[in-house]
């Protein structure tokens, strides 16, 4: 398929949209030989201001940013659906044309896995514990879309949410040891005035359920205030689980840990506070860094 131009308004930069991985490879041929530098953010789309604030985070000269649009069937197990997944192509191309982003690359999913899935990539421990042990082959299916979409474009610089912050070192830790000479850059999390971390999955919350979320970046406050003043940490943490579990949260994990590798123990100086809990049909997650 022939890649075509998307005008932005108001500008006179142009979006180019690829669909093909050869149409994409050509693009960035052309961009290479005027040695610009290749930035990549990967998403599976039904794009937001934190997916906007991800691409407009590494603006410098000579630079081409590619945005990847793909909804990974290897992200999702047995109790999710995949088909559910919202695919809102035409909206997040608008919306990608008030970002600093010069190209989307948004294959379907037999252009990815042309021969199905016959070989994928396991990052051990650190994918099977948190979210992984309630996700059984997330990471895996993370991780292989990730590398694949790393040999297809082979940018210099790729760019992940801290929000996702299990799956930001897991990319990591795939990047160094395979030798991948890629930059990866961790953004800050985009939140709402409330303190709710911007997710796509906030859309499924109710109005009643919009109310209560910010409710787990409160509990990450009061952990964080507890680890800062030395206080009976793990009575702060089971009541900061006991109110979240009041307000509806079924807790998936509510727990510290090493923020270099997630490891529970013994604990370094910089740590992470990390939840995951359901509410309604929302999955929500949250961190926050804690350098003590």
């Amino acid at each position: 398929m022939k890649s075509f131009r998307i005008r932005k308004i108001h500008t006179v930069r142009e979006l180019s949209f690829h669909s093909t991985i050869n149409s994409i490879q050509k693009w960035l041929d052309k961009k290479r030989k005027k040695k610009k530098k290749i930035i990549l953010i990967p998403t599976m789309g039904n794009l937001h201001q934190g997916h906007l604030d991800l691409i407009n985070s590494y603006k410098k000269r000579n630079t081409e940013t590619i945005v990847s649009i793909f909804v990974n069937p290897m992200q999702f197990n047995l109790h999710e659906d995949f088909d559910a997944y919202p695919r809102t192509l035409e909206s997040d191309l608008q919306t990608l044309q008030t970002s600093s982003a010069t190209s989307v690359f948004a294959p379907n999913v037999r252009e990815m896995y042309p021969f199905g899935v016959r070989a994928q990539i396991d990052i051990p421990k650190i994918s099977s514990i948190l979210c992984g042990a309630s996700r059984p082959g997330h990471f895996q299916g993370v991780a292989t879309v990730v590398a694949k979409l790393f040999n297809i474009i082979k940018p210099d610089v790729a760019i992940f949410g801290k929000k996702d912050y299990q799956q930001l070192q897991i990319i990591r830790i795939m990047a160094n040891d395979l030798l991948m000479p890629i930059k990866i850059v961790g953004v800050e999390t985009t939140r709402e005035i409330s303190g709710l971390a911007l997710s796509s999955r906030n859309d499924y919350l109710l109005p009643n359920e919009k109310l209560i979320a910010p409710s787990l970046y409160g509990s990450l406050l009061a952990i964080r205030t507890g680890l800062l003043n030395k206080k009976n940490i793990q009575k702060t943490l089971e009541k900061e689980r006991e109110k979240l579990r009041d307000l509806g949260f079924k807790i998936d994990y509510l727990e510290i840990r090493n923020a270099s590798d997630l490891t529970a123990t013994p604990f370094n100086s910089k740590r992470i506070i990390m939840v995951a809990a359901v509410l309604g049909k929302a999955r929500l997650i949250d961190n926050i860094i804690v350098e003590t």
